[in-house]
């Protein structure tokens, strides 16, 4: 059986927080604004991995309204995500991630991303794909507002 998996989250950056992507520090006067550390490429990875596994969404498993979740780093949630999904049965077959962001370019840092990803999710780097995009200026990531990121992935059981 195979089951697809779509994810999106989208934070603010703000001056002055640390800016944290794909479970790596990014160097840069803004991050994003969130309740955990706001790494918006993993929640968008869990959204798609709950999604697929029929596990609603990140909101309902680690609620922003818990004490618990306050700052916490979000490569414990995916891996938390990632024992969910393997008690159901289900395994990775691969993973597609696309990065909408205008400052600062990430394409520098997408190998260590993919490595973080991959040891968290104890999968092989070829079953996963970091892509990153500018919004050519449009919108309020063109004007370095925020991020946005969107993931699919393929589960098999």
């Amino acid at each position: 059986m195979f089951r697809i998996g779509f994810g999106f989250d989208t934070h603010r950056l703000d001056p002055g927080r640390e800016f944290w992507l794909g479970g790596v520090l990014i160097p840069h006067a803004r991050g994003a604004a969130g309740h955990s550390d706001a790494d918006a490429l993993i929640h968008a990875i869990i959204d798609a991995l709950l999604g697929a596994a029929g596990l609603r969404d990140i909101g309902n498993q680690f609620p922003d309204t818990s004490a618990e979740f306050k700052g916490i780093d979000s490569k414990i949630l995916l891996a938390r995500t990632m024992e969910l999904i393997r008690a159901k049965g289900f395994s990775i077959g691969n993973m597609d991630a696309t990065i909408v962001l205008q400052e600062p370019k990430i394409n520098p840092f997408i190998p260590s991303i993919i490595g973080t990803l991959a040891s968290v999710m104890a999968i092989g780097e070829d079953q996963l794909s970091v892509k990153a995009k500018t919004s050519e200026k449009l919108g309020f990531i063109g004007r370095e507002e925020g991020i946005s990121a969107y993931a699919v992935v393929l589960l098999e059981k």
